[in-house]
C-alpha cells in the first residue's frame, strides 16, 4: 500500500476564446537579467507591419523549460512525421528580430 502522500493534480480550464488560439509565423525574443519577453506576431504579405497578437514574459528558468519542451516535442513529430524542412519560402526577417528557424537545435547554425 501507497502511503505516500500524493500531489494535489494542477486543474486547467480552457476558456472558449482563448481555445481558439491565434497564428504567429514569427516570433521576436529579448531578455534582460530576470526575464524572457516572447512577442508572438503574424507577419502577412502585402502588409507593411508584422502585427503582435501576443506577448508573453517569464523567468529565465521557465524559457529553459519551454526550450526543453519545444526540443521535446519537435524531435518527436519528426520521429512520426519526418524532419520539417527549413528551407525557402521564410518570410524576410524584420530589423530587431529573431528568426527561430536559425536557432541551434532546429536547424540553423550551431556555434
Amino acid at each position: 500500500m501507497d502511503n505516500q502522500p500524493k500531489s494535489p493534480q494542477l486543474q486547467l480550464e480552457l476558456r472558449p476564446e482563448v481555445a481558439q488560439g491565434s497564428y504567429s509565423n514569427l516570433a521576436i525574443i529579448s531578455h534582460s537579467h530576470s526575464e524572457f519577453i516572447i512577442d508572438f506576431a503574424t507577419s502577412l504579405p502585402g502588409m507593411p507591419k508584422a502585427q503582435i497578437g501576443q506577448r508573453i514574459i517569464m523567468t529565465p528558468e521557465h524559457a529553459k523549460r519551454l526550450m526543453n519542451a519545444l526540443f521535446d516535442n519537435v524531435s518527436k513529430y519528426e520521429a512520426s512525421f519526418g524532419v520539417i524542412d527549413l528551407g525557402g519560402g521564410a518570410p524576410p526577417k524584420p530589423q530587431g528580430g529573431f528568426d527561430l528557424g536559425s536557432f541551434g537545435p532546429f536547424g540553423g547554425s550551431k556555434s
